[in-house]
């Protein structure tokens, strides 16, 4: 039973495609005293994840968003759930390719399969109408299953990127509200995984 279940979980993990296999316990919370330590702990709860809810973490550059959001589904793999990790701007190109080969159903149900879906740097730039139709059937398909999103956009700046108002307010109104929306800020978390050069010698006390 227990090769079984890790047999099991190694698949899952292989296919959650996630860039980094890291994990809550792994980050450093004290990198920022801006950090919400204690809403990103309750996450890991997965709460959220049982009832259907998504999740948005928006912050500047750098703060550790893509980490959590990697650690959350990493979490979720560990108890059975199905995660799929994708940068949007790739999940965009793969249904565009749809379009153009007529796969486009079958590339939007595998993307609509997994229990969660982790949209890795939401809005990053001007949407075409075609993407911003492909996000809102994709929404739309999800409807029930949990997303995890990563912005460096508030969401009240997502709505300026989509080129039809009526599609931005239907897609956005209907993603914002069933979400709980993270604000990561402070500095960038980048240096302190920068790898550390054994020559190096710690910097010795100034002497005043």
């Amino acid at each position: 039973m227990t090769r079984r279940e890790t047999v099991a979980f190694q698949r899952r993990l292989q296919r959650a495609k996630f860039e980094q296999q890291v994990t809550l316990e792994e980050f450093d919370f004290t990198a920022s005293s801006k950090l919400p330590a204690a809403q990103i702990r309750d996450l890991g709860a997965l709460r959220w994840l049982h009832a259907g809810e998504s999740v948005i973490l928006f912050g500047p550059v750098g703060v550790g968003k893509t980490h959590i959001a990697q650690a959350l589904g990493h979490l979720a793999v560990r108890q059975g759930a199905h995660v799929r990790f994708a940068k949007t701007s790739r999940i965009l190109a793969e249904l565009a390719g749809g379009h153009a080969d007529r796969t486009w159903e079958k590339r939007i149900r595998e993307l609509v399969r997994p229990d969660v879906l982790i949209l890795d740097d939401f809005a990053m730039r001007q949407l075409s109408a075609a993407q911003a139709d492909d996000l809102y059937e994709l929404v739309s398909e999800r409807q029930g299953r949990s997303l995890i999103i990563t912005s460096n956009r508030a969401p009240s700046d997502w709505y300026p990127l989509f080129p039809n108002p009526v599609v931005a307010e239907s897609l956005l109104d209907r993603l914002i509200n069933t979400s709980h929306q993270i604000i990561m800020n402070g500095p960038s978390y980048r240096p302190n995984k920068r790898p550390k050069n054994p020559t190096d010698k710690p910097a010795k006390p100034s002497v005043k």
